[in-house]
This record gives C-alpha cells, structure tokens and sequence, in this order.
C-alpha cells in the first residue's frame, strides 16, 4: 500500500531529479567567457545573456522573456541582463529571483590547475570561471522553477521575475537606471538574491549583513619628473617613498585600520576558530592574522583597508630612477551601518592629513557602495530558514559577509516594501574571483532543493 506524497514531498522529489540537467546546462553557461569589464569581448556576455534567455525560455512558465540593457550615461549602454516575468494568481506572492551571468577576469592562467573556461570535475567540485560565482547562483534559480513546474504543472500560482544581470563584476553600472525602467516588471514582495555564501559545505546560511565598499584611485607627486637616484637620492623625496610612507599610516601596529571616522557595527558573532580561518583563507601557520576582537567581528562588522593595485616600475623595468609619480587602487571594506560615502571623506581626509614631504595627492575613478543589514522580522525571512533546514538537512546560520553586494541599496531603494533575502551556493573553498574557483556539488544540490521548497512554500501563501 503506497501513501499519496504531500506537495512538499513532490517538490524535493523533482528538485532531486532536476540536478543533473542543471549541473549540465551550468557546464555549457561556463563555457562561456562573459567577462564585461572594458577590454575584453563584450560578444561573449551578449553569448551568454542569450542562453539564459533560452534556458528561462525553456521552463514554458513565463509570459514574457526578454534581453534588456540600460543606460550608464549619455554614451554607453550597460550590459544585457535577462528579464522574464509572470504575473501572480489568486492573491499569491511574487517573488523576484537575481543571480548574474557575467564573470571575473581569469587572472594569472598559469595558477589555474585545468582551464578556467572548460569545467572540470574533481574530488566533489566543478572547476572554472563562474561555476561558484555567479552562474551556479543563475541554474539554482532554473532548477527550481523546473521543479516547482514538473512537481505542481506550469499554472502554479506564485508569481515571478526572473533577472539575471550581466555586469555584476563589473560594478553594476547600469543596475539602477535598470531597476528604475523596469520597475513594474521587477516589483515583488519577495527578492531573493542568490550571490552569497555558505556556514560551510553542509550548513546553510542567511546572509543578514553585508560589509558596504568604498574604492578610489590615489595618485602621489612629488617630482615634476624622473631623475637619477644616484645623483639626488638622499635629498629629493621619490614618489615611492612617499606612497609608502603614506600607505603605512592606514593601518596600526595590530593591521587593523587606524582611520578616524571609520565606524565599527558592536554585533555578536557566532564561535570560529583561528584553525579555521586559515584553513578556509589560506593562511600558513608562520603568518599572524590582523585585527583586533573576534575574528569574525573583523571580517563582519568592522571596517578594511587594501591595497588592490599599484602602478609603478615593475621589476623587470627597474631602473635607478627617482619616481615622480605613483598611483594605487584602494579598497575600503566599510562596517554595516555606516556610508560608504562617509568612510570615503574619512578615508581622504586622513591621507591629505598624512601627506609626507608636502607630496601632492589626486583621488580619482572614486566608487561608493553602501553595506546592508537585513530586517529578518519578515515573513519571508522565516519561509526561507525553514526552506533551508529541510534542503539541508540541518538549521541554517544567519550571517555576516565581509564583502559586499551594493546595488541591493539600490534594491531596497526601488523597492522598500519588499522583503530581501541574501543566499548563496558558495561554500567557504569556493575561491570566487580567484584561480581554481569551485562550486562544491553536493552544496549545489541542497541549494536548489531549498529554493526549490522556498517556491512551493510562497506559491501556498495567500497575501
């Protein structure tokens, strides 16, 4: 005697059986090199705009599926995004469901162990460029919507946006002129942002923090031109000098930043240990970590200072020259709470301070994107921690995230009445933006079984 399956049961059933169709059509995604940063092929993120496209396509669920872009400004075009939608019934929900296609650049290719662009399998983990970061994030939103369609048949009730961005890595440029055009299409009660992480391989998490970004150029000129080292060193302050000099104030003697008018958010943070963070960072035994407090308040709730760039005679150049001039890439992790702006102006206001030799400063190409920290009072909040427990098999962990998503301010500015749930398919050895990157298999497939269940979930909800 065989007893009926419940909705839920049918759903986990078919989202179990969606995996191995979406691990494939994550394969051929990552094949695609979408890189949308000036410089490389912009062909390749219209390639891969389109196969989302057809995949969303696919589902038969949506009553309109389009490639859309937006302004930057009076010249450029953002890059494509793909937009679907379906309208709700019966007084369900709708939920918008944002991941994006568009990848980091590879990097140094020699430090890849199997091409970034040819996904590989190994030890539990597929390998390349976007297979963790984003376009693992893209197929669980597709794997789901094919289960909730093969479980419940295609004229479910819950309503849905789909938007898949294309220029994500790439700062997000036109996102919110996007959001603006496309307002009532994006609308939802419920947004669900699949672009974080995971506690670990096996434990879930919902990411109610996100540290907020403020990066700029910095120029130091001390000299009119280059000169000889040996004929005026020892008298005459080189650029390098004083950019060192100068950088060296950023941080006390723990490595934590020493800026005034930086702000640090007083939360508690869950037990982790200093074995773990150099198992999960990289970071060999014969190196201290910096900062002060928990480790986890460092990385959640207080503010960074990293030197991302520099441009300055390399190496193989190197001359016995005086530099007149050296610019650097900052990148300012800002606490949760404070703006980014205003960390920013701190963040100036020091270096103009701290200036050495009278070195003249120039800020330029300056980017501020302000942190978030989520209401988890909501209904949705509660749907979406018991969606994961029942994926997971085990209670998922509200977290903080070091990094930072800024255009979901854009979000809660477009959209203030909507509840915002931060997810993710990384796990802590993902490595997104970084050489070897990974989507950990197993992770993967909890995390489409959980959204999945989040669906049917808000398809029984009545508003």
């Amino acid at each position: 005697m065989t007893s009926e399956l419940s909705r839920p049961q049918t759903v986990r059933a078919a989202a179990l059986a969606a995996v191995p169709a979406a691990l494939a059509d994550l394969g051929t995604l990552v094949r695609i090199p979408s890189i949308a940063f000036p410089g490389f092929d912009p062909a390749e993120v219209a390639r891969s705009a389109a196969a989302v496209k057809e995949l969303a396509e696919g589902l038969g669920i949506f009553d309109r599926v389009e490639i859309r872009d937006a302004a930057i400004d009076d010249t450029e075009r953002g890059m494509p995004a793909v937009l679907a939608t379906r309208a709700p019934r019966n007084g369900r929900p709708t939920i918008l469901l944002y991941a994006h296609h568009d990848v980091q650049p590879v990097g140094d290719e020699t430090l890849w162990d199997s091409p970034p662009f040819e996904p590989t399998v190994r030890d539990g983990r597929i390998y390349g460029r976007g297979a963790a970061d984003d376009k693992a994030g893209v197929m669980a939103h597709i794997g789901a919507l094919r289960a909730l369609t093969e479980a419940l048949g295609p004229d479910f009730d819950l309503g849905v946006a789909l938007f898949i961005e294309g220029e994500e890595e790439a700062g997000s440029r036109s996102f919110a002129p996007f959001l603006r055009e496309n307002a009532d299409a994006l609308r939802a009660d419920v947004i669900v942002v699949a672009d974080s992480g995971n506690w670990d391989a096996t434990t879930p998490a919902v990411t109610v923090s996100l540290r907020g970004n403020a990066r700029f150029t910095l120029t130091v000129r001390t000299l009119e031109h280059a000169s000889h080292s040996g004929m005026f060193g020892g008298a005459v302050p080189d650029a390098m000098m004083a950019t060192i000099k100068l950088l060296s104030t950023l941080w006390d003697a723990d490595g934590a930043p020493a800026v005034a008018g930086l702000a640090q958010r007083d939360a508690d943070t869950p037990p982790y240990s200093e074995e773990t963070l150099r198992d999960e960072a990289g970071l060999p035994d014969e190196v201290a970590p910096v900062g002060t407090g928990t480790i986890l308040s460092r990385i959640w709730n207080k503010p960074s200072i990293t030197v991302t760039g520099i441009d300055a005679p390399s190496v193989a150049n190197a001359s016995n020259t005086l530099s007149p001039e050296v610019s650097v890439v900052i990148s300012a992790r800002v606490a949760p709470g404070q703006s980014a702006r205003e960390a920013y102006e701190a963040l100036e206001a020091h270096l103009r301070a701290h200036a050495p030799f009278g070195a003249e400063l120039t800020f330029s190409a300056v980017d501020c994107g302000d942190g978030f920290l989520v209401d988890t009072s909501g209904w949705a909040v509660t749907d979406a921690r018991a969606a994961l427990a029942d994926g997971y098999g085990v209670d998922p962990v509200d977290i903080g995230v070091g990094g930072s998503i800024p255009f979901i301010a854009d979000l809660v500015d477009e959209f203030p009445a909507a509840q915002i749930l931060v997810t993710g398919v990384e796990d802590p050895h993902a490595r997104a933006h970084s050489p070897n990157e990974s989507l950990h298999i197993e992770t993967f497939r909890n995390a489409l079984v959980s959204e999945a269940l989040l669906l049917e979930r808000l398809d029984a909800r009545t508003l």
